[in-house]
């Protein structure tokens, strides 16, 4: 008997959210074909391929990435059955423009939710989101890896995926110290994200592999902090969800994808540069927060990731010395700015160069649990008395005792 064709799919991604989207749903699927990714946002993706590495068995050759501007032309060449969105921080119209140009050139158009391509840890997971790019929320990542930190647990950050360089060496990355940023050759960006981290003695994981990279970190860590990329919803199933907004865009809780979702799944909501933005800007931001997610705690934070007080008025928690201030402004200016970046590490590498890292203080590495993962990542096994132990750390409270829009402090 003849089997069925198999359902030809193109991913349009940005080397990051769109891999690990393959790698969840599609990698091991027969009925699935995934023809081909494609790029944008990330100078020096487009022309190069998925490896066989990664992409399993029913890839021997890989699978291309070509440019985003040619998607109806692979829909037409290749007989596109499906196009899949799979990237962060842009308009809900451009998404829906994507719709009209795949629409058009005669596949579906789909998107990947959280329920089907987040992975359940064996260890309670913190996730930290934002609605926008240039939020604040690596700063406030650290802040909880910190807390948690001082309670006396192993942490691991788990960091969005930045695979700028070899994919297939890039499979699952570890980082405690300047020597490891080193040897991966990290460039200016992954370096500005992972130092902070490990300057404040912590590990870093990240990569392409995200059961793989989960895995590796369950095997040294009490909990798990996930720092998320973007405005994207979290790659791991979280114990606590606290999504940053930002006082000084309060217009933008809503406007882009897939913000929008993540602050509608926040258990906490965190108001951040409210010691920067206007009184009035701070209740929009409250108000729209409350609109769009009114079981969600709120709690207002200073510029560097600590509380405010109901006055407005920085709380009495410690600056975060892991991190400088979150800044502001428009997230497209941030995005423009790690393309310039990314577009001279990418120059840098064309040389055979590199950059020297800046000096980081080398971090103790953590203490390795003697248990082996028996288990894969796709079956949560810890209890939740741990997980209340571990969050409740952070001075938020767990997700089952979440609720109302009564302010929390840290």
């Amino acid at each position: 008997m003849t089997a069925p064709p198999r359902t030809r799919v193109v991913i349009l991604g940005a080397a990051g959210r769109d891999f690990h989207n393959f790698n969840t749903v599609y990698r091991d699927d027969p009925a699935t074909e995934v023809v081909a990714f494609t790029a944008t946002q990330i100078p020096g993706i487009a022309g190069r391929r998925y490896p066989t590495a990664l992409a399993g068995p029913l890839y021997p050759d890989g699978i291309p990435i070509a440019d985003e501007a040619d998607l109806e032309a692979i829909c037409r060449r290749h007989a596109i059955d499906r196009v899949v969105f799979a990237y962060s921080d842009v308009t809900h119209a451009h998404v829906m423009h994507l719709a009209a140009r795949a629409l058009s050139a005669g596949a579906d158009y789909a998107l990947l939710g959280p329920a089907r391509t987040m992975l359940a840890a064996r260890v309670p997971v913190v996730a930290v989101s934002a609605v926008r790019t240039g939020c604040g929320k690596s700063q406030i990542a650290r802040f909880v890896s910190r807390r948690l930190s001082a309670a006396g647990m192993r942490v691991a950050a788990l960091r969005h995926p930045m695979p700028y360089g070899d994919l297939a060496r890039q499979r699952v990355q570890r980082f405690a110290s300047a020597v490891d940023l080193d040897a991966a050759r990290c460039t200016l960006e992954e370096r500005e994200e992972y130092e902070p981290h490990i300057a404040a003695g912590g590990v870093v994981f990240a990569g392409v592999d995200y059961a793989a990279i989960l895995a590796a970190a369950e095997a040294e860590a009490e909990v798990i902090v996930w720092d998320g990329g973007n405005n994207d919803f979290p790659f791991l199933k979280p114990d606590l969800h606290l999504v940053v907004v930002d006082a000084l865009r309060p217009d933008q809780l809503a406007t882009h994808h897939p913000g929008e979702t993540v602050l509608r799944m926040a258990d906490c909501v965190i108001v951040n540069k409210a010691d920067a933005a206007p009184p009035e800007a701070v209740a929009a931001a409250i108000t729209g927060a409350r609109a769009a997610n009114p079981r969600a705690a709120i709690v207002r934070a200073a510029g560097l990731g600590r509380p405010a007080r109901a006055d407005g008025n920085a709380g009495d928690a410690a600056d975060d010395p892991a991190g400088g201030p979150a800044g502001g402004g428009d997230g497209r200016a941030d995005a423009g700015r790690r393309r310039a970046r990314g577009r001279r590490a990418a120059a840098r590498r064309g040389r055979g160069g590199g950059r020297q890292p800046r000096p980081v203080p080398p971090a103790a590495a953590g203490e390795r649990a003697e248990r082996a993962v028996a288990d894969g990542p796709d079956h949560r096994t810890h209890d939740s008395g741990r997980a209340r132990r571990a969050l409740p750390a952070v001075g938020a409270r767990p997700p089952s005792a979440v609720g109302g829009a009564a302010a929390q402090r840290w």
